[in-house]
């Protein structure tokens, strides 16, 4: 054995000296690279690199060929496919808001608190600019060797955000020859196709690999009353126009309005989408004890969305009432207005309400660039047994240039009511004039970048009886920085939609960072982490990770992890400028006419660090006596308190005007008094208060065999959610358009049968029946809570795999099969479901085809 040098000697005191003192720990995760060499690498979870597949974290793995095999043809797709996902991330059948951005949502905890990485490093936030999360988008299937997602906290080992978990997506790497796939697909309706088309090239030189590859995809949209099962939306906002909530009619009267615009006509279920990437991955040894390794993406992504032409709501003031300000400008109201019962509110005002299909629907678009640069050196140390170092610089950008066509200018529109009141309260089409003169062209910027330089050294520091003792160490240093500029019309509050402040800041951390594992006997091993952020806006952050594994026996390996984390405030929750949203709420006094009722956001630069507490306690069973079986069962917890949150804007509207709650009203900006007008001041500020409680059960089987001639491989996951609590609200097992899904049960199965050269694999998901509460009314019209029933559905799935031959495959598949339709949600977030969860595509066919030289 090497002698102990002095360094080797104060690595060892300093890790001993920080474990005594704060208990703390590491993780560990997945293992060895897709061919298995007997040699220590760095896993998922933990820097220490290592031999074993079998750690204290649990972990799950999807490799390139079940992505293709399941027809996956975005990261976010694959992703909200686990049991493990909750909530409502945002993807390709979000339509509203999302800006075409495609996020996780681990354990439903918020896109924000799942860590995403590329390669072990971490990606930039990425969007329309001052993002809290990663764009999935920017990161092509084509070129994905497989997807690692930790179910655990992992602070501890990489910092901010990994309060959930984290997501490590590993590039395609050490590639020789020439590959070329294409894959595509449709719904039995003859929409939504999609495809994408990639080709990776690689070449081995003496002293490296240099592997590149290009990608390129296409999805296009699915109209939502495309849909049988679709209802017929149903908005006050109708394209003639309605003045105090009348309307006018064949013969001239005004009477009340008994009809509503159905928007399911104008949006999407599945938005449209297409991406242009290129990437590269190198490694080459620059002599016997140094490597250099770098990585590169390039994504661009167009994308769209659609919805109903804008809704205008502006109030008029009238002339003659005592308490219009005399020489503002106004509108007359004839004898047919007055007959019909309009007349101005206790301001002098009357609301006039009027969708703008004379205009046209709205079409955002969106053209993102992102660049990811990553170089790294790695090398080794003749100390003690060999130690090894690596030192990195990160670097990433996301430009966005977003646009809103058909959007309407409020103040000039009010300007056009007050001057041509005849062809406004006509009920008639408007004329181009008045259509050029109201419209415009939103345009908005916005961007990310990051700066990542980071150092580490780990090996092995002695030995004991029942191994080496082994560690990590680092440092690192990050900047952030983000922007977001509204539309100059945007910023003036001229717009019919929600007035938005710009958003400018940027910050910087200071880490620093240990492992160790220390095996205690034969059966008992020990893993310990402990790291220190200091951030430039709201200080300091320690957090501590531990992890015991235990061998009980040949067959059975017991496992545990308890760990704190943090996350720090985002650029957009600090320095966001104010903003407005049209949140789905009820008024329960039923005085709004539509289920859209303006909120506005506001952010806070004294917002502190969300903490949390979790714990992880499972069991690994591989009986001996069934060759190729294993089962994995884990307990999960998370704690989140200090929570960055927006209250429940509707639970405080109900407090304040049923439980007759002064400072909910307060809280929110809600006069009670006000009559039509008590939400006009509607406001919603992120806020440290919040908290989040969520905890289940994880179980996976896993069994190989041969039977009847063929290979078999049966998988199945399954979660049960015990409990998920935010704000002190209990969604467990509920449904809502605006937080998304708790299913208590999701279930994943498959069973893939092989024989030669080819393959069959039918695979379902399953998701439980939810709790779906809403406001109702009784005889008297007065509110009561209301429950429904969001029905159980269950996903079937087939395809096939051939090789023609060692160099040429081809696969087919169809997602769906039985066509299965979304479970009815009363306050859903489109069509009467909530697409972020259900599938509202229906029956999808897929094919694909892969030839290497």
């Amino acid at each position: 054995m090497s002698q102990r040098t002095l360094l080797s000697t104060s690595i060892k005191t300093a890790l001993f000296a920080s474990i005594a003192v704060s208990s703390s720990v590491s993780i560990s995760a997945y293992a060895a690279e897709e061919t298995a060499k007997v040699e220590r690498i760095e896993v998922t979870g933990s820097r220490i690199q290592r031999q074993d597949m079998e750690t204290a974290s649990p972990v799950t793995v999807i490799d390139a060929a079940a992505i293709k095999a399941e027809g996956f043809t975005s990261v976010d797709e694959l992703l909200q496919a686990q049991t493990s996902m909750a909530g409502a991330a945002v993807g390709s059948s979000t339509n509203n808001g999302a800006d075409g951005v495609a996020q996780v949502d681990l354990r439903g905890m918020g896109s924000q608190r799942t860590l995403v990485l590329l390669n072990g490093r971490r990606m930039v936030n990425s969007g329309s600019g001052a993002d809290s999360a990663v764009d999935l988008n920017a990161i092509p299937v084509a070129m994905i060797a497989r997807v690692e997602i930790l179910k655990d906290g992992a602070s501890a080992v990489y910092g901010s955000d990994a309060i959930a978990g984290v997501v490590n997506i590993i590039t395609k790497k050490d590639f020789e020859g020439f590959q070329f796939d294409v894959q595509g697909g449709m719904t039995d309706k003859s929409d939504g196709e999609n495809g994408e088309i990639s080709a990776l090239y690689g070449m081995n030189t003496n002293s490296g690999n240099y592997t590149f590859g290009v990608a390129y995809s296409k999805r296009e949209g699915v109209i939502q009353s495309d849909r049988d099962w679709t209802d017929p939306g149903y908005s006050s906002f109708i394209p003639t126009g309605s003045l105090g909530g009348k309307v006018i009619n064949d013969q001239g009267e005004w009477v009340n309005r008994d009809s509503g615009y159905d928007y399911t006509q104008d949006s999407f279920y599945q938005t449209p989408n297409e991406r242009t990437s290129v990437f590269a991955n190198m490694v080459q040894e620059i002599n016997d004890d140094i490597v250099f390794t770098g990585d590169f993406l390039y994504t661009k992504r167009k994308s769209s969305q659609q919805m109903s032409a804008q809704p205008a709501d502006i109030m008029l003031n009238v002339c003659g009432d005592a308490n219009t300000i005399p020489g503002e400008p106004c509108i007359t109201l004839d004898d047919a207005m007055i007959k019909g019962g309009i007349a101005a509110d206790d301001t002098g005002r009357v609301n006039y309400r009027r969708r703008t299909t004379d205009v046209g629907p709205r079409i955002y678009s969106q053209d993102t660039d992102t660049y990811r640069l990553s170089a790294g050196l790695a090398g080794t140390l003749d100390v003690h047994t060999g130690f090894n170092w690596d030192a990195s610089y990160t670097y990433g950008n996301n430009k966005a240039k977003t646009q809103v066509d058909n959007s309407i200018n409020a103040t000039k529109m009010e300007a056009s009511v007050y001057a041509n009141q005849g062809a406004w309260f006509s009920g008639d089409p408007l004329n181009q004039a008045i259509i050029d003169d109201i419209s415009f062209t939103e345009q908005n910027s916005g961007g990310n970048e990051q700066h990542t330089f980071s150092a580490g050294l780990n090996g092995e520091l002695f030995d004991l009886d029942a191994g080496a003792v082994a560690f990590a160490i680092g440092a690192e240093y990050r900047y952030e920085s983000g922007y977001y500029t509204p539309d100059q019309v945007i910023q003036d509050g001229d717009s019919t939609a929600a007035q938005q402040d710009a958003t400018d800041g940027d910050y910087n951390v200071l880490s620093i960072f240990q492992e160790v594992s220390v095996p205690f006997t034969d059966k008992l091993t020990g893993e310990f982490a402990l790291r220190y952020d200091d951030y430039s806006t709201f200080g300091k952050a320690t957090t501590w990770k531990v992890g015991l594994t235990y061998e009980a026996t040949d067959d059975l390996m017991l496992r545990g992890v308890a760990a704190t984390g943090f996350r720090a405030p985002s650029i957009s929750e600090l320095y966001g400028g104010d903003t407005g949203s049209f949140d789905y709420l009820t008024d329960p006094l039923g005085h709004e006419q539509d289920p859209q009722i303006l909120v506005r956001y506001t952010s806070d630069d004294d917002l502190q660090a969300e903490e949390s507490e979790s714990l992880t306690a499972g069991l690994v069973y591989s009986p001996s006596a069934i060759e190729g079986l294993s089962l994995t069962l884990d307990y999960w917890s998370f704690k989140v308190t200090n929570a960055i949150t927006r209250l429940d804007v509707q639970s405080g509207i109900n407090a304040c005007l049923i439980g007759n709650d002064n400072t909910a009203c307060e809280t929110f900006g809600i006069d009670p008094t006000a009559g039509a007008a008590k939400f006009d001041n509607l406001t919603s500020s992120l806020t440290n208060v919040g908290s989040q409680d969520t905890s289940g059960i994880d179980f996976n089987l896993a069994y190989t065999f041969e039977g009847l001639g063929l290979d078999w491989k049966i998988s199945n996951d399954t979660t049960y959610l015990l409990n998920f609590e935010q704000d002190n609200e209990d969604y467990t097992g509920t449904i809502d358009g605006n937080f998304g899904a708790y299913a208590k049960v999701r279930n994943n199965f498959s069973i893939q049968a092989s024989q030669g050269d080819w393959s069959v694999m039918y695979f379902n998901r399953y998701i439980g029946e939810m709790d779906d509460h809403y406001t109702d009314y009784d005889d008297s019209g007065n509110p009561v809570a209301a429950l429904a029933k969001a029905d159980a559905v269950l996903y079937h799935n087939i395809s096939g795999t051939y090789h023609i031959n060692d160099d040429m495959t081809i696969i087919a598949g169809v997602k769906n099969l039985t066509d299965e339709e979304p479970s009815r949600v009363s306050n859903g977030s489109d069509g009467g479901t909530v697409p972020e969860v259900y599938d509202v595509i229906g029956r999808q066919y897929y094919a694909g085809f892969s030839m290497k030289f």
